[in-house]
């Protein structure tokens, strides 16, 4: 059993959905689970259409016939016959999401947030599933919700893996080619579920686990895994080889091709992990297995943009120590901060930290009643792995460094 990947950016259009046919044609498509998400921008979209479902309801319907006119395009590319079920299936899914609108009562942002962020995904594989089933490649649609269940942290849920693994075991048809979503799941009331941007690769590696899958490949526009993003850095070098452990170090400092949590299950069952291109489907690409940590050995380079610098000194030149530190983590962890760097002296305390539940204001206002407090917004955190100190100067040249941190095998800067 194989578990494939594919992303946004390879269904952004019919012909993204035409070459995933061609992909599953070439390296054979029995006994697959495809994991699919939602085609191009959508989730980008649909972000903007929950926006002003909240804040400007008089634009909600045009920023979700923007949506609707995207899809409508790509299936009239791909379905000569406007009376094909698939046109139905794909209103009826946006009937759906329209109703949720008028009915909720829910003002939480992020369970709204949960429930309709997903449809992108459910009618990208709606579309695929019918497109291939069309051109002889025969498959059931499967929707993940049925699956994988999760506890009700909205748009980072926790998965429950004794019932996930009850409900794969006793319902997935193994012999057969199927269709489904990632990035979704459902809680105990089965209330839909996110689990985190980029959850995609989480999903495919979830499935490979309760399969025990012989390997996952994630399918994107990239020649593998790269020593750096080319959006950054210039010269980036293909890695012909990861191991687990340096795999998981990179996506733990933000390395965007693997997500975080894809790692640890695949570890766990010794399934490697293929990162392959889509447009070059018989290149070896990058393999994350046991064995070497990097191959070839270089440095490799991460940069996380619109990150927030807080630093914190005592109001009354006392230590910091860890009835201090405790505290501070307590409220990161209250406002949902997630920490990137700390650095911490005698009577100073420095955190970089990803503000995505937009709880700044909030935190700010709660240390300043304890710490002299100086935030600065907009700042990006450089990590490389395997540094030298040409790789340092090079990436220092030209910026102002707010904090710089070097362990044996990593350093990171936070610059402005």
């Amino acid at each position: 059993m194989r578990v494939y990947k594919f992303g946004g950016a390879s269904v952004k259009d019919a012909n993204g959905v035409k070459n995933l046919a061609s992909v599953l044609e070439k390296t054979g498509y029995s006994k697959t689970l495809v994991v699919v998400s939602a085609m191009g921008k959508t989730t980008n979209a649909m972000e903007i259409v929950i926006k002003n479902y909240f804040e400007n309801k008089g634009e909600l319907q045009s920023s979700l016939h923007e949506v609707i006119k995207y899809h409508n395009e790509i299936l009239l590319d791909l379905f000569d016959n406007e009376r094909h079920a698939v046109f139905t299936a794909v209103k009826a899914l946006f009937d759906e999401l329209n109703l949720f609108f008028k009915s909720n009562k829910s003002p939480d942002y992020n369970y709204v947030y949960d429930q309709t962020i997903g449809f992108g995904e459910l009618i990208s594989t709606t579309i695929i599933s019918h497109y291939l089933n069309d051109i002889g490649l025969k498959n059931n649609w499967l929707d993940v919700r049925d699956f994988i269940k999760t506890d009700n942290y909205y748009r980072r849920a926790n998965v429950n893996w004794e019932q996930t693994q009850e409900n794969i075991t006793i319902n997935f048809d193994r012999e057969v080619l199927n269709i489904t979503q990632g990035f979704l799941g459902s809680d105990p009331n089965n209330f839909t579920t996110t689990l985190g941007r980029e959850g995609s690769d989480y999903t495919a590696a979830i499935f490979a686990y309760a399969l025990n899958a012989t390997s996952v490949t994630i399918w994107k526009d990239v020649p593998g895994v790269l020593n750096a993003d080319p959006r950054y850095f210039e010269n980036a070098t293909l890695l012909n080889q990861i191991s687990y452990r340096e795999a998981i170090e990179l996506a733990f400092y933000g390395a965007s091709v693997i997500h975080p949590k894809t790692l640890q299950p695949l570890q766990q069952k010794e399934i490697p992990l293929f990162v392959k291109s889509f447009l070059n489907p018989k290149a070896e690409g990058t393999c994350v297995s046991k064995g070497k940590a990097l191959e070839p050995e270089a440095p490799c380079f991460i940069v996380k943009k619109n990150q927030i610098l807080i630093a914190l000194s005592s109001l009354d030149f006392s230590y910091i120590v860890e009835e201090n530190i405790s505290e501070i983590f307590r409220l990161l962890h209250l406002y949902k901060m997630k920490v990137d760097v700390i650095q911490n002296s005698a009577i100073s305390f420095s955190v970089c930290v990803d503000n995505i539940y937009n709880n700044r204001d909030k935190l700010l206002q709660h240390l300043k009643a304890k710490f002299n407090v100086t935030c600065y917004d907009d700042v990006s955190l450089y990590t490389i792995r395997h540094y030298t100190d040409e790789a340092i100067k090079e990436l220092e040249k030209d910026k102002t460094v707010l904090l710089k941190q070097l362990t044996q095998e990593t350093v990171q800067i936070v610059t402005k």
